[in-house]
């Protein structure tokens, strides 16, 4: 008896590691990796490796067979009467074998998926550990000047402890310069402020009349907090953003023990002494945070980056300029003509097989300088812009399509990755205009077929 007991106790703890095993196999297949998830800095500079089926993290793996007819076939059949309306390309991420090609030379108007042109760029320009420097310095008559470096995410108040990315604050900065002023007998100063950093229109060409006062974007400058929101959380922003960070910071000073009182704007002399300063999170974590929310303040700001370490003037004419260089020089720059940073504008110009192959690029173990694009992009069903797509019949690609978004009135697009069944790495770009029905959801399953077919 005490035999055939151990034997039933013995069968029934292998049932029982059966069962755990295969619902551990099902909760990894419909959870999203961890690595799917927006990560620290240090992702973008590690070599991406496939961790399971979905993973749209790891470089190109040749080994998988490069999807045939069947995938357009299926992409066609979906488009049906509204193909006329939708440029749209596939392209095997590796070969840069084109697997499906409808109008994929013909530039559009981009909407936000024009982000990925943006953080593409300033990855490549500047590096993924750069950070935005946000100072104070004295000036001529003795008292200080509020410098803005064109961080738009500094924030009033210190992030929260452990919070990711941690941002830069003017709580922080006030500490540190009245540190800095008691130290050297200085307990009353006047403050000024300097914006002069960018320069030109704070608008951009294509821009509609309304985003300013719906809250879309702020007026673009060097020196702001919260990206010039009334608050936290609230679309409304304020007037003047230079002049209210000025203003927040004198705040705080005087909150430290110093007798501050607000000058205006000015210009900061060169070699100017330091008092004190702060810094943004790297460019990274920047971008992953401008692609997973699609941040028009941040992606504006990040293009004024790049036309700075580039010597071209610090307008939107000067950024574009900039951007479309570096793609050039990156070997991707055919078929891009921007207007500005974050894709608001309607004069925007790019073609699917442009933002494919940039795609492709972010994604090659070439450069793995630029792979916090990847790690930015939203992934279906589960995070950013994405987070509330991909439910009944567009469900195949949640957790596997990683991508980004893009509408403006008329314009929808979607650009991302995803393995295919075989677990090959596609890059795919679709752009509608003026299409009929749920466009939204026609391009969500497009993305799902690429993810879905087993067409090698």
């Amino acid at each position: 008896m005490l035999r055939r007991d151990r034997i039933v106790a013995m069968v029934t703890l292998s049932l029982l590691n059966v069962f755990v095993l295969v619902a551990g196999i099902a909760v990894v297949r419909i959870t999203p990796q961890r690595d799917l998830l927006p990560q620290p800095p240090s992702v973008a500079t590690r070599e991406i490796v496939r961790v399971g089926a979905g993973s749209a993290l790891r470089a190109p793996d040749s080994g998988a067979p490069i999807p045939g007819d069947a995938l357009a076939v299926q992409l066609i059949g979906l488009l049906g009467g509204r193909a006329a309306n939708i440029n749209a390309v596939v392209i095997d991420a590796e070969s840069h074998r084109t697997l499906f090609d409808q109008r994929a030379a013909v530039a559009a108007v981009p909407a936000s998926t024009t982000k990925l042109v943006t953080s593409t760029a300033a990855l490549a320009a500047l590096g993924p550990q750069y950070r935005l420097t946000t100072k104070v310095v004295r000036d001529a008559s003795g008292g200080i000047v509020l410098v803005g470096g064109g961080d738009p995410t500094i924030t009033s108040r210190p992030s929260p402890a452990g919070g990711y990315p941690a941002y830069a604050s003017m709580s922080d900065l006030a500490r540190r310069t009245a540190t800095a002023l008691k130290a050297a007998g200085t307990t009353q100063v006047r403050v000024g402020y300097d914006a002069s950093l960018y320069q030109g229109s704070r608008t951009a060409a294509g821009w509609k009349p309304n985003y300013l006062p719906d809250g879309e974007v702020a007026p673009v400058m060097a020196l702001m907090v919260g990206e010039g929101r009334v608050a936290a959380g609230q679309m409304s922003r304020v007037a003047d953003p230079a002049g209210t960070a000025a203003q927040i910071f004198t705040e705080w000073l005087r909150r430290y023990g110093i007798a501050a009182r607000l000058g205006g704007a000015e210009r900061s002399a060169p070699g100017t002494a330091q008092v004190a300063a702060v810094q943004s999170p790297p460019v990274s974590a920047l971008v992953e945070h401008l692609l997973t929310t699609s941040d028009n303040d941040l992606a504006e700001a990040m293009a004024r980056q790049v036309a700075i370490k580039r010597h071209h003037p610090v307008t939107f004419a000067g950024a574009a300029q900039a951007v479309q260089q570096v793609l050039a020089e990156l070997g991707v720059g055919q078929g891009v003509q921007v207007s500005d940073g974050s894709g608001l504008s309607t004069l925007n110009r790019i073609t699917p097989m442009a933002l494919a192959r940039i795609l492709s690029l972010d994604a090659s173990s070439a450069r793995p300088e630029l792979r916090s694009v990847v790690t930015g992009m939203p992934v279906a069903g589960f995070s950013g812009t994405l987070a509330n797509r991909y439910t009944d019949i567009t469900v195949p690609g949640a957790g596997i399509v990683r991508a980004k978004t893009g509408t403006l009135s008329n314009v929808s697009t979607l650009a991302g990755l995803a393995y295919d069944h075989d677990g090959r790495l596609l890059a795919f770009s679709f752009m509608a205009g003026n299409a009929t029905g749920n466009v939204t959801e026609l391009l969500d399953q497009m993305a799902s077929t690429v993810a879905s077919c087993g067409c090698g």
